[in-house]
């Protein structure tokens, strides 16, 4: 009997320490962790579904891109770049279970989310677990969170408005500004950002209206606006609400210039208010085009021979942000956690928007131009 309850024992510890050493390291596939040879995992989470789903469709298509370079070159130390999907649905309470998913499924790295609000829900947990996560949002609050592990692939709204601003108010002496934006973590950053650069220029909007992320009729708020008569009309909304708020604006009979941020330079705006409609529209943006350089048009070639579709921002961002992360896992030998995080602080990368360098607070671009959407096309402005 002791003997049976011996061995019993022996093989229970036997089997534990199978089990432990059976455990995926980060990155690592869970057959193959030990030799370390291989996939390296790398999560993509984004609205795949839902209203802002174009977004999570040109993330992935730019991280895509990246990553089948990379392979078709032979990976990083031999080891090919394995990139998992998750559909947040635009839903903070999701990406919260992502969060913990791609955790549990050792995930090394995370690009995305668009949406700011859901990077900012799932940023505690991802620092908590040590993924160092590279997001194609812009709010300020992404810099409020204080994770050593969150990185934007792009500006925070600050650099987006503040140019804003300057074109309008010091270049074009406009002050008659009205303001639209939503109650979204995308949304709010735009509103703050922009109403800071207008105060410390000593301007006040006409109007700042505030709306639902979830809204379709503006005719209350856009009749409120039309009786002050702006000259511009700010949007601090994604591309198929502020869409929306254009094309019903235009059917009141408001002839104001709209102006904006990243959304408003894309085709789905454009698709959504019509091309007659966003005539004019003033938009800052650090990628204006895919011919503005070498760069931009050799990405934008590879992406239209690969999805048989024009590049835009939000691929170029997605593009940029999972370069530096390939490049940062290459540098350090496929670290994770801290290791890999430091990696990529300390990578300089000129990208399709600029030339990276990241400060302590995550961001490593501050510059965007201003654009004009002409002829159904975002152009530079004339200067």
């Amino acid at each position: 009997m002791l003997r049976r309850r011996a061995t019993a024992i022996s093989v229970l510890t036997v089997l534990t320490a199978v089990l432990a050493t059976g455990c995926s390291a980060p990155g690592s596939d869970s057959e193959s962790s030990g030799d370390e040879s291989g996939p390296i995992k790398i999560a993509l989470v984004d609205a795949q579904s839902g209203q802002l789903s174009s977004l999570g469709a040109w993330e992935l298509k730019g991280a895509r891109l990246a990553i089948d370079e990379w392979n078709a070159q032979g990976g990083i130390n031999g080891r090919q770049i394995e990139l998992g999907v998750f559909d947040d649905q635009g839903d903070p309470t999701v990406g919260t279970n992502l969060a913990r998913k791609i955790d549990s499924e050792g995930y090394i790295a995370m690009i995305g989310t668009a949406e700011s609000a859901v990077t900012i829900a799932m940023a505690p947990i991802l620092k908590q677990a040590e993924i160092p996560n590279i997001t194609s949002g812009q709010s300020p609050g992404l810099v409020a969170v204080n994770s050593e592990f969150l990185f934007l692939n792009g500006p925070t709204s600050t650099t987006y408005d503040e140019t804003l601003a300057k074109h309008i108010v010091d270049q074009q002496g406009i002050k008659s500004i009205a303001m639209i934006s939503n109650n979204g973590g995308y949304g709010k950053g735009e509103h703050d950002a922009f109403l800071k650069a207008l105060t410390s220029r000593g301007v006040t909007p006409v109007a700042d209206q505030v709306v639902t992320t979830d809204q379709k009729d503006f005719s209350a708020v856009l009749t409120g606006i039309r009786q002050k008569n702006p000259k511009v009309i700010f949007l601090g909304a994604e591309e198929v609400e502020s869409g929306l708020i254009v094309k019903q604006a235009r059917d009141l009979g408001i002839t104001a210039t709209f102006a904006g941020a990243a959304p408003q330079g894309t085709p789905v705006f454009l698709d959504t208010a019509g091309a007659k409609n966003a005539e004019g529209t003033i938009v800052s943006s650090p990628y204006l085009s895919n011919d503005i350089n070498d760069a931009a048009k050799k990405f934008a070639a590879a992406y239209q021979a690969k999805f048989n579709e024009e590049a835009e921002l939000h691929g170029a961002k997605a593009y940029d942000g999972t370069q530096i992360l390939l490049t940062a896992l290459k540098s350090s030998n496929v670290a994770g956690g801290k290791e890999l995080a430091e990696a990529i602080r300390a990578t300089k990368y000129q990208g399709l928007l600029g030339d990276f360098a990241f400060d302590k607070t995550g961001v490593g671009i501050f510059v965007t131009s201003i654009g004009t959407i002409q002829n159904g096309k975002l152009v530079a402005a004339a200067s």
